[in-house]
């Protein structure tokens, strides 16, 4: 209970223990020879049953109903999809000043992920937003990541490595589309055991990520590129996604209330918009990206994602006080 207690005081997310341990047993024991045959193929048959689970939770009825207030998911739709992207492409500027090339590659990755799903309505609702249109607009970015994540890092990092091939668009339809599918087309029969057994199978998903991770991050030490790391470098790449995390709350606060949203609608609009998924981009990336470079690439999310977090928690309570105490005052500032 302690120890329970320490992490909700301190907002640390358990699950970035868990990744951090997976990441320090990856160092001290690395996969190889057979044994990272072995990682990688487990690794390969988790993702792919990730994204079954995935399919087989979402009801797509309940999304496309969402889409009535359009408005809102497309402002949702474009700060998750044009703005990151476009902040992310400063990335390359910072190659070799601050990042390196594989560093600036991971935020780019990171700006063309999806919006979360679970923390962004809970968020929303600590904040008294309009929870009904957080839980529509997470869902349908979710959705449409799976097509317009590996369509925006294959225009985005147009390089030999990183770019698109036959390879790597069969990967993609193999490893995430058709198993999304297939949980679609299956939700009918599971549907209500999934939903009876969701905290297990939560677990399940948060153990095969931390299996990515460890297979990840094993390519990297064995191929030796932890050593292009450097304090500094990691320093810079937290100010990096710090900077990019304001930049994007900045203007989701600025432009909502321009466009006459409500407070209500302003707060699903920006902790939507402004968040990026751990548990869609983790298992992206080994299916984006050379095996050896996954641990790099994925870094930048890892920090960002225990960032927004934190700041997120910070101004779901600050929002939520004022909407309790003055609920006809209540601003997002």
């Amino acid at each position: 209970m302690r120890g329970a207690a320490l992490l909700a005081k301190t907002r640390i997310d358990p699950f970035i223990l868990g990744i951090l341990a997976a990441v320090g047993i990856a160092a001290l024991l690395p996969a190889r020879g057979s044994g990272a045959h072995v990682a990688s193929a487990v690794s390969a048959i988790g993702v792919g049953a990730l994204f079954f689970l995935y399919g087989a939770r979402l009801s797509t009825a309940e999304a496309l109903a969402g889409l009535k207030h359009w408005r809102l998911h497309v402002t949702i739709l474009v700060s998750t999809f044009v703005l990151f992207p476009l902040l992310g492409l400063a990335a390359k500027l910072l190659v070799p000043w601050v990042l390196t090339p594989t560093l600036a590659a991971g935020v780019i990755f990171l700006c063309a992920l999806p919006s979360t799903v679970n923390s962004s309505i809970a968020f929303t609702s600590i904040a008294h937003g309009n929870v009904a249109a957080a839980i529509c607009a997470a869902t349908f970015s979710s959705l449409v990541g799976i097509i317009i994540t590996p369509l925006v890092v294959g225009l985005l990092l147009n390089t030999t490595g990183n770019g698109f091939s036959l390879d790597s668009i069969t990967s993609i339809v193999l490893q995430l589309l058709v198993p999304f599918i297939a949980g679609q087309l299956a939700r009918r029969w599971i549907g209500g055991f999934i939903t009876r057994h969701k905290k297990v199978l939560g677990r399940a998903d948060r153990t095969v990520i931390l299996i990515v991770v460890y297979t990840a991050f094993s390519e990297g030490v064995v191929a030796g590129i932890w050593h292009q790391l450097s304090w500094f470098v990691l320093v810079g790449l937290l100010v990096v996604n710090l900077l990019l995390f304001f930049a994007v709350l900045g203007v989701l606060r600025l432009l909502t209330p321009r466009l006459g949203f409500s407070r209500e609608d302003r707060v699903a609009i920006i902790f939507c918009g402004s968040k990026k998924s751990l548990a869609s981009g983790l298992p992206m990336a080994t299916v984006l990206f050379p095996a050896h470079a996954v641990g790099l690439v994925v870094l930048p999310l890892m920090l960002f994602h225990q960032a927004q977090l934190m700041i997120c928690a910070f101004l779901a309570r600050r929002w939520g006080a004022q909407a309790a105490a003055e609920p006809e005052l209540a601003t997002v500032s």
